[in-house]
C-alpha cells in the first residue's frame, strides 16, 4: 500500500500497528482513598471516621398509618356545593317571581287599554271592498297575455 509522505516535522505512524501494549495484572488507581464520614465527637466537634468502621444501621420502620374510614367526598366541599346549589335555586326562583310580576303588569296594561278603547267608543269604521278579475293566457315560447 502506497501512502503519501507526510510533510516534514509531522509525526509518522505505521498503519495498522498496535502502539499501546495491553496491561496484564491488577489495576491500581492513582488516587484511591477510602470513604470518610464525619460524625459528632465527644466535644461537639465533627470527627472523621472511615465508613467501613461505622455500624450498619437497620432501616427505619414506616410510621403506623391511620386506617379509620374517611368520607368519600370532603365535607367542606359538600357544604360549598350545597351552598352553591341553594344560591342557584334561590336565584332561579326569584327570577321566576320577577318574570311573573312583569307578565302580570303587561297583562294589566293591555286590559286597561282595551277598557279605555271600549269607553271612548269605536268611532266610525270604513270598509273598502274591491273586486278585481285578472285573465292570463299563455302560448308557445313563453309568451303570455294578461288582461283585466
Amino acid at each position: 500500500m502506497n501512502l503519501p509522505e507526510p510533510p516534514p516535522g509531522w509525526p509518522t505512524i505505521q498503519p495498522y500497528t498496535a502502539t499501546v501494549q495491553p496491561v496484564v495484572g491488577a489495576v491500581e488507581l492513582h488516587a484511591e482513598r477510602p470513604a470518610v464520614v464525619y460524625v459528632p465527637g465527644p466535644g461537639g466537634q465533627m470527627v472523621p471516621v472511615l465508613r467501613e468502621h461505622l455500624p450498619a444501621q437497620a432501616p427505619l420502620a414506616p410510621p403506623a398509618r391511620n386506617l379509620a374510614p374517611r368520607p368519600v367526598i370532603d365535607p367542606i366541599a359538600q357544604r360549598l356545593v350545597g351552598a352553591g346549589a341553594l344560591g342557584a335555586g334561590a336565584g332561579w326562583g326569584a327570577a321566576q317571581v320577577v318574570s311573573a310580576v312583569a307578565g302580570a303588569g303587561t297583562g294589566l296594561l293591555v286590559l286597561a287599554l282595551l277598557i279605555l278603547a271600549a269607553r271612548l267608543g269605536g268611532g266610525r269604521s270604513v270598509t273598502n271592498i274591491s273586486h278585481n278579475t285578472v285573465y292570463s293566457t299563455t302560448s308557445w315560447w313563453g309568451r303570455s297575455n294578461i288582461s283585466q
